[in-house]
């Protein structure tokens, strides 16, 4: 008998009786996005996202300023390749580059994965290169999250409706135009984005005071809407 089937007689035969093989590790729940949600109206239809504020707070607020600025609006979808990651955020229709501010610290460290339906910051080789382009995961690509193969790229969002509009993106014709080597043949049209406005609690209802009804009490003039807080205040291609 050989050394190696005698080792691995032995080893079976000093095993407890009756003991179940060990259960493979559960895996680590995605965590909710707990930030504002962002829709992307696309010429292919919606796409809602939710951001992580908590996990990555400078890079949510990077990508709501450029919300605001209609950064995103008329942009197109530049880079597609099927079963990784659709990329969008820096070129108009036209293929002129959108002008972007200064590229922020890389978040990647963060302990959110690039699963499917993520959305992270797409950048150059330089960890804190990322400006405003972003992509989202076609499926779950561990080679691009923190300490797999380098740096990796903030996740800062997930897709929570409208991931069936990424699939239909992600199976577009596509052809090279220099320096693109991914771009979709038909354009397709980040039409805007827009932040969703978290829906208003109900006012608990007044319980009603005993004896006689009482004329009701004049309402105050209604406050004008507040603003919301300012956010406090990178291009770019994750490579499959």
């Amino acid at each position: 008998m050989s050394l190696p089937c005698l080792v691995l007689l032995t080893a079976l035969l000093q095993a407890p009786a009756g003991q179940e093989p060990a259960a493979p590790p559960t895996p680590t729940p995605t965590p909710v996005p707990n930030g504002p949600v962002v829709v992307l109206e696309t010429s292919l239809g919606p796409i809602k996202i939710g951001l992580h504020q908590d996990k990555a707070p400078s890079t949510v607020a990077n990508f709501l300023e450029y919300v605001r600025d209609g950064h995103y609006d008329r942009t197109i979808f530049h880079r597609v390749i099927a079963d990784f990651m659709i990329q969008g955020g820096g070129y108009d229709v036209g293929l002129a580059e959108r002008t972007t501010r200064e590229a922020i610290h890389s978040e990647a460290r963060n302990g959110l994965r690039n699963i499917r339906g993520a959305v992270a910051m797409a950048r150059v080789d330089d960890p804190n290169s990322a400006r405003a382009q972003f992509f989202i995961n076609l499926k779950t690509n561990h080679s691009l999250d923190f300490g797999i193969n380098g740096a990796g790229y903030t996740v800062f969002g997930q897709v929570l409706e409208g991931m069936d509009v990424v699939d239909q993106i992600s199976r577009v014709p596509t052809t090279v135009r220099r320096p693109h080597q991914h771009l979709p043949r038909t354009p397709v049209i980040i039409e805007r984005v827009r932040i969703l406005e978290p829906e208003s609690e109900a006012a608990p209802e007044a319980s009603p005071a005993a004896g006689p009804a009482a004329e009701p009490a004049a309402e105050p003039a209604a406050e004008p809407a507040a603003e919301p807080a300012a956010e406090p205040t990178p291009e770019p291609t994750p490579e499959p």
